[in-house]
């Protein structure tokens, strides 16, 4: 089941990286302001990093310092990539990692947009970092880990990858409340953003396992339904282009079959989405010495 999750995963987001979405629109510029992107932000890189995939701005967190090495988890076209690479500046250096070919291919593209040269990109799933021990200063992410099958993993190759007194600052989803099982077991949910997510509760306690110190996992607060603003879109999973002109009918990356879109539209109907899940802001550092995880 796992590896469905992430052939599905991997192909609706080929599909979103093959669309024309960017700032230049104004629901996808509508969509990363309301998370937390300045509009000088949004203007200091290229529009077409931006495809309304956040649920925050971990940039905005993260304390980072010239110098040091981010690695963004998930990076998609870039977005968080490039922002972060300004702030490490030229002695610095920002690697995006992201699973899906056509999503590195855009985010490089980017990257030679905007003229940054201290950037670099791995295709890789994110629970198996293609990046040595100890050798980063800073962990981002922004709405991926909820993708994960083993979030677990995800959290031992970051702790693996962290320099003693290394930090975590991601931006993602997690539940307030169990889903409804309806919700929790459908496919689309779960690549909208949802239905992988997990409990607060059980984001702090498995970084914790994992030997991270200082954890936090803070409610945003900020709405969900904001990715409406985006056309026929649903959840964080944004549209693929479509010549579908009947909006009650869902068309995103999701998937091309009108049926699932249809019935994902009737559990979203159904369920507000606020009710369970939360735009969160996640905070963890690695201890000053160094221990073996298992």
């Amino acid at each position: 089941m796992s590896q469905n999750i992430v052939e599905q995963v991997r192909s609706k987001y080929a599909s979103v990286a093959a669309s024309s979405l960017s700032s230049e629109h104004a629901g996808v510029r509508a969509v990363a302001e309301a998370f937390g992107y300045s509009p000088e932000e949004l203007a200091s890189i290229p529009a077409e990093a931006n495809m309304a995939l956040s649920c925050g701005n971990p940039t905005a967190f993260a304390h980072l310092r010239s110098g040091e090495v981010v690695v963004d988890l998930g990076c998609g076209g870039g977005l968080d990539v490039l922002l972060a690479a300004q702030k490490v500046g030229p002695a610095g250096k920002a690697i995006g990692i992201d699973m899906t070919p056509e999503m590195i291919e855009r985010a490089r593209r980017n990257a030679v947009a905007a003229g940054l040269s201290n950037v670099a990109f791995h295709l890789s799933t994110i629970d198996q970092l293609p990046l040595a021990d100890a050798s980063v200063d800073c962990v981002i992410s922004n709405c991926v880990i909820n993708l994960a099958p083993d979030k677990r993993a995800v959290f031992r190759e970051v702790f693996r990858i962290l320099k003693p007194g290394g930090r975590l600052a991601v931006s993602d989803i997690a539940l307030k409340r169990p889903l409804p099982d309806d919700l929790a077991c459908h496919i689309m949910a779960y690549v909208g953003c949802v239905a992988g997510a997990i409990l607060i509760a059980d984001y702090e306690r498995d970084l914790r396992q994992t030997g991270f110190e200082a954890v936090q996992v803070v409610d945003t607060h900020k709405d969900l339904n904001a990715y409406a603003q985006v056309e026929k879109q649903s959840a964080c999973c944004s549209p693929a282009m479509s010549n579908d002109n009947d909006l009650s009918v869902i068309t995103s990356c999701c998937s091309s079959q009108k049926g699932i879109h249809a019935e994902l539209a009737e559990l979203l109907r159904r369920y507000d989405v606020n009710a369970f899940a939360a735009s969160v802001q996640v905070y963890a550092r690695k201890g000053t010495s160094q221990r073996t995880i298992g």
